[in-house]
This record gives structure tokens, sequence and C-alpha cells, in this order.
């Protein structure tokens, strides 16, 4: 029992080590990326020594190998041909990395690095793709004959990212308002995301909402805002004119009230001039002592007639 047991133990003190990064390594979608592998080889490493073999961590896929001072690629899975190469002048000082070319959205996942010269070891990289999305678009509906308390969409579109976005809503206060949206990410025959996302609001004049784009690996955000301004809260035609033809109808009515009171004003004062010269006529006492000296001088002058 002890002596596998210690054969075990040299064998694995022996094992050769292998060095690949922690963190996944993060690639932009359509760029070059490098899975990083190495190794410190002895004095007298040879090339024709070494065997590496890259190959999809879960299905085995065969990715890339390289043995006997040459790259073998017969058995190399389709989706990898002319895509794959090595660092073919640092081989010699241990360095193992994978050239990816071109990544795509289906590289995502683990890759296996297989590595032997006289011993025998393995290390996993993963590989997590990336695509910044794109300034979002945002359009409002409907655009015109807005008035306040009327409730319109905003919508929010940002294309061509991965992975899936997280959206956020603000109002011009910064308060989030995510909760009165609806999101749908669709992907494209890349793999690609396109980000709708809509939101339901009470329009309120000299209102600004913001839309937040965020992808979670590139620690990317961009957005865009939209401000309801008084230019968008067109007054109805049909409105308009009706407050115009109310408008005019009280001023005419306004005219017509002041002329009757005018009139009834001026009719009430000449009834009181009018009343008033009746009761001088009723009472008689001045008319008639006014006229009876005219009187008095005319019985004079006939009676110095009859003298002469």
């Amino acid at each position: 029992m002890l002596c596998p047991l210690l054969a075990l133990a040299l064998s694995l003190a022996g094992a050769m080590e292998i060095q690949v990064p922690e963190e996944p390594v993060v690639a932009l979608f359509g760029r070059d990326a490098t899975l990083r592998c190495s190794f410190s080889p002895e004095a007298n490493f040879s090339l024709d020594d070494l065997s590496l073999i890259w190959q999809l961590t879960d299905t085995k896929r065969l990715v890339h190998s390289f043995s006997g001072g040459r790259d073998q690629l017969a058995d190399q899975g389709g989706g990898y041909a002319n895509r794959t190469a090595l660092f073919y002048d640092q081989l010699a000082q241990g360095n193992v990395s994978l050239l990816l070319r071109r990544v795509e959205i289906a590289d995502e996942g683990s890759f296996t690095c297989f590595v032997r010269v006289r011993d025998y070891s393995s290390a996993a990289v993963t590989l997590q793709v990336a695509a910044p999305y794109s300034k979002p678009n945002l359009n409002l509906e409907p655009n015109k004959d807005l008035k306040p308390g009327d409730l319109a969409a905003v919508t929010c579109h940002a294309s061509r990212g991965y992975p899936e976005a997280s959206v956020l809503w603000q109002d011009s206060q910064g308060t989030n308002i995510t909760e009165n949206i609806t999101t749908s990410q669709v992907a494209n025959e890349e793999g690609l995301f396109d980000v709708h996302s809509v939101l339901q609001v009470l329009v309120e004049p000299s209102s600004t909402y913001s839309c937040l784009v965020r992808n979670p690996v590139l620690q990317q955000e961009t957005h865009a805002s939209v401000t309801i301004t008084g230019q968008h809260l067109a007054f109805p035609a049909v409105a308009l004119w009706v407050t115009v033809g109310l408008a005019i109808c009280v001023v005419v009515l306004l005219i017509v009230l002041a002329y009757i009171c005018q009139k009834k004003i001026r009719e009430s004062c000449e009834e009181e001039e009018n009343a008033g010269t009746e009761e001088q006529d009723e009472d008689g006492e001045e008319p008639k002592t006014a006229l009876q000296p005219l009187k008095s001088t005319e019985d004079k002058a006939d009676n110095e007639q009859e003298i002469d």
C-alpha cells in the first residue's frame, strides 16, 4: 500500500506546473483574443519533445494541436479553421498561449490547455465574450399634440451588445422609475442583443427622462435623454378656436350689458327730472303769480287808451 502511494506522491511532486489566468479572459466580439498558458521548460528542452493540445473543456472538441515541432490540425474543429495560431517564436521559452482570431459569441466558454514534455499537466482558461452597446436612441410616442396629463410612451433602443444589458430609467430628479418599463432583448443571427425598453409616463411640462444601458462585463454605460417641454405640448386646434369664440362672446356680452346699464341709468335720470317738473306744475303757485303782472300792465294800457 505504501509503495503505490509513494510513487503517486513523487509523480505529483515532479508534475509540470502550468500557469493560466485565474480570472476569465474578456474578449471583444470580432477582435482577436489571447488565451494565456505557459510553463517553465528545463534547460535541455526541445520543441520536438513538446506536445500541446487546446480543446474545449466540456465537449473535448479540438481547437489547436502541436507536436513533433509543428501544428497538427487534421482533426481541428471546423469553426476554428484559419482562426487559431501559437506564438511560435516563444514556444521554446514555455509560452504555449493560443491566439484566437475574430472572436465569436459561440467561442465563449472554457478552453483546456494540455502540455506534455516528459511530464504531463493541464489547466483551463475561461473566455468571456463581450460587445459594447450602441448609444441609445429615444423616441416619444405620440410626439405631438400632447398636453399635460396625457399618457405617452418613451422608447429606448440600443443595439449589437453582449451579454444582455441592464436598463435603468431615471426622471429629471435622478429618481429610479424602472418599475414602469417593459424591456425586451432579442439576439440577432450573430448572437448580439438588441434592447428595446418602453417607459410609460404621464406628460408633464419640462420633464426629462433618461435611459441608461449598462454592459455588466465591460462596465460600459451609455445613456440618452429626452425632455418634454412646452414645445411638445401643442394646444389642439379645435380647443383653440373654441376658446377664442368663448372669449369673443364674453366681450360682446360685456359690451351689451354695459350699454343696457348706461341706457337704464339715463332713462332713470330722465324720469326723475320729469317727475320733478310735474310736481311743480301741480302746485301752480309760482306760474300764476308770474302772469299777474303782465295782465295788470295790459289793463293799464287799455285804461290809458280810453282816457285819450
